[in-house]
């Protein structure tokens, strides 16, 4: 609860003071303008969950990289249409994140160093090698 009041003491005091520097028309062009993006960004949402899941299916981004991915990308969204200057800065830089993100490990080929414990199949440790020999000796 605490940090809800910090956030809208501070959501207040970033609002008041970029409205008082742009004027009313401008925030409110802003905030009409903030809210139909973040109604983009929501309906566009399946493409992007799109591209992480075939991230995720190449093994580019494990289960929690893509988790994280969508769930940021999301609440981004939202922020954007709330209105409010500070909702929106943190809104945009949570849909940055996600991008830079997925453009890292597409062209810079950042990979886990470590398969994620789901696509280990038994224990490779203990993998013995075995040459069968068939002893049935018919004559054909």
């Amino acid at each position: 609860m605490k940090y809800f009041l910090i956030y809208l003491f501070l959501e207040v005091m970033v609002s008041v003071n970029i409205a008082s520097a742009i004027g009313a028309v401008a925030t409110f062009v802003e905030l009409i303008l903030s809210a139909v993006v973040g109604f983009i960004l929501l309906a566009n949402m399946r493409v992007t969950l799109m591209q992480n899941l075939n991230a995720l299916m190449q093994g580019e981004i494990s289960i929690e990289s893509f988790q994280r991915l969508n769930l940021w990308a999301i609440v981004g969204a939202i922020l954007f249409i709330l209105p409010g200057f500070l909702g929106d800065i943190i809104g945009l830089l949570l849909q940055f994140s996600s991008i830079v993100t997925l453009l890292a490990s597409k062209f810079l080929h950042v990979k886990e160093e470590n398969p994620p414990h789901h696509f280990k199949q038994g224990n490779e440790d203990e993998i013995i090698d075995v040459e069968v020999i068939d002893d049935n000796h018919r004559i054909k």
